[in-house]
């Protein structure tokens, strides 16, 4: 068993989170997750209080955490009281200034995990008060910014054991077996999230099809690109971009995106594939880690396999 700074802090028995993936980490696969000894974070996403209910209420009375679009928060901040109301183990949030929402939900003493992307992001979560540091490496699937896991982790870990040595580390981006977990506490994380290899457990709210498309896929296949977020209408700030697999589509409308944002048809072809499984159209939300994944399993057998291999690695430190 690996005991962290992390598995201390959240009383949880092993040092890994599941990133909360927006419509894919639902309460299933949450409580899952804690219940295999991690920290499971539902996806909030957007902000769909009705989803959001529904999810918890999958949970049931496992203690699961809740992660949030901070520029999506900031038109909908009632979406956290009924996150709060929840009493969840944590709540994470990423893409945006987190700052005016940190008051509230440090007032409820709730730890508050803050994703960033760059150690400017980092210096201001200490500041605003995060209780854990998420460094999130472009290798991630969805949204994300440049900077590499290998080396935006080391410096965040040497920020904050310098400045605000009392803050968690977490190292995301490219975490998707044991030897990711173990890289990630060599590189001075106390524990890792984890999104693409749970993108593939069995209790994760993705369509068949998309599953397959990943299976098939390697990690070269991915595509960090704006082009998904026009098809879907959704504004998100200019610095982030979307790691995906690309397809037809994609092959199409990358770098023209102001095309397909006068293009009506287009883009409703897009969200109608993302509902039907087209995966010639629609793409899948996903990092490079996918080109390590060749299965869908449990999120229990992905932690037990995980943290055994992990274990094996770090005990003979090669």
């Amino acid at each position: 068993m690996l005991s962290t700074r992390l598995t201390k802090y959240l009383g949880i028995e092993h040092p890994i989170i599941s990133a909360p993936m927006a419509f894919a980490s639902g309460g299933k696969l949450a409580s899952a997750v804690t219940n295999a000894g991690g920290l499971g974070l539902i996806g909030g996403g957007y902000g769909d209080e009705i989803w959001l209910q529904e999810q918890f209420d999958e949970a049931g009375n496992t203690v699961v955490g809740c992660g949030l679009i901070t520029w999506a928060l900031d038109k909908n901040p009632d979406c956290l009281d009924l996150v709060l109301s929840k009493k969840p183990k944590a709540i994470f949030l990423s893409f945006g200034d987190p700052a005016i929402h940190a008051k509230k939900i440090k007032s409820h003493n709730i730890p508050l995990i803050c994703q960033i992307q760059t150690l400017k992001d980092a210096k201001h979560a200490v500041d605003i008060g995060a209780d854990i540091v998420v460094a999130q490496g472009a290798e991630a699937g969805g949204h994300g910014e440049k900077r590499a896991t290998f080396t935006l982790v080391p410096e965040v870990a040497d920020y904050l054991a310098t400045h605000a040595p009392n803050v968690l580390l977490v190292a995301a981006g490219g975490v998707a077996d044991g030897r990711g977990l173990a890289a990630g506490l060599m590189l001075g994380a106390d524990g890792v999230l984890v999104g693409s290899r749970f993108w593939a457990a069995s209790e994760a709210l993705v369509h068949p099809n998309m599953w397959q498309a990943g299976i098939k896929a390697t990690g070269d296949d991915t595509l960090r690109a704006t082009f998904a977020d026009v098809a879907r209408d959704r504004d998100w700030p200019e610095r982030y971009s979307i790691n995906l697999i690309s397809n037809e589509f994609s092959d199409r409308w990358h770098n023209d995106e102001a095309a397909l944002a006068a293009n009506e048809k287009a883009k409703q072809s897009w969200r109608q594939a993302n509902l039907d499984g087209d995966t010639s159209i629609a793409n899948a939300f996903v990092g490079e880690a996918i080109g390590q994944i060749s299965s869908i399993e449990t999120a229990v057998d992905i932690i037990t396999n995980m943290m055994q291999e992990a274990e094996i690695l770090l005990r003979n430190k090669w």
